[in-house]
């Protein structure tokens, strides 16, 4: 039985054999492009669980694929990075990418993020709400919905569940370790930068003024906080 479906993109057939190989063995579908474009026609007449997109590829770059399958698909994407490239990783995440691995890589710390990736890590909080307003932006948890004055707002997997943990723990100072762990997973808990570039993104889909939050609070040095609107 499989694992998950994955469309592995690399433009180096050495790469994409290896990882195959290793993807394989442990019970996952690959399929394998090799570049954005080929991605994108894979994506229009098929499901993954999971894209594994390389950033540096001649033509249509990673962070421009990414962007592409975001606006078309919710499936889980990692990103294969450069080390001690901080830009190319924030363009990653900023692209809807979940999350990213850094080059080189080993075996275990891939398929480690890999399962973090296609897990939910959030169960239903015992009683949170199911349905909470902010102003004029409506978030349904049943439904996994956001509208603001009734126009959808679309959010990505991971920034649902990062805003559905903090709505569930309302005037809590959340620490950095613990979103990570409960959102991402457990193989997570030093990227801050994850938590800075999503809550950027939520920000700007859910407040009045992103520049002055109301309601998805940063806590200095601790990590966030959801402070509900005044009855």
């Amino acid at each position: 039985m499989s694992t998950g479906r994955v469309l592995l993109v690399d433009d180096e057939p050495q790469i994409r054999r290896v990882l195959r190989i290793t993807l394989a063995d442990e019970g996952y579908e690959v399929t394998e492009a090799r570049n954005g474009e080929d991605a994108l026609e894979l994506l229009r007449t098929d499901r993954f669980d999971l894209v594994l997109l390389d950033v540096n590829m001649p033509g249509m770059g990673g962070i421009a694929t990414c962007s592409a399958i975001r606006a078309v698909s919710d499936c889980a994407i990692l990103m294969l990075t450069v080390r001690d490239s901080e830009g190319e990783k924030i363009a990653a995440l900023d692209a809807g990418a979940d999350g990213y691995v850094t080059k080189p890589f080993s075996t275990p710390e891939l398929l480690a993020r890999i399962r973090s990736a296609l897990r939910r890590t959030l169960e239903p909080q015992t009683g949170a709400p199911k349905q909470v307003d902010l102003g004029d932006v409506r978030i349904d948890f049943e439904r996994r919905t956001v509208t603001r004055d009734g126009d959808a707002q679309h959010l990505t997997p991971k920034e649902f569940d990062l805003l559905q943990y903090l709505i569930s723990h309302p005037n809590r100072a959340i620490p950095h370790r613990e979103l990570l762990q409960r959102v991402w997973g457990p193989e997570y808990g030093d990227e801050v930068e994850y938590l800075r570039v999503f809550m950027k993104q939520l920000r700007r889909k859910i407040e009045p003024d992103p520049a002055k939050p109301q309601y998805l609070l940063t806590e200095p040095w601790v990590g966030y906080r959801f402070s509900p609107p005044s009855l």
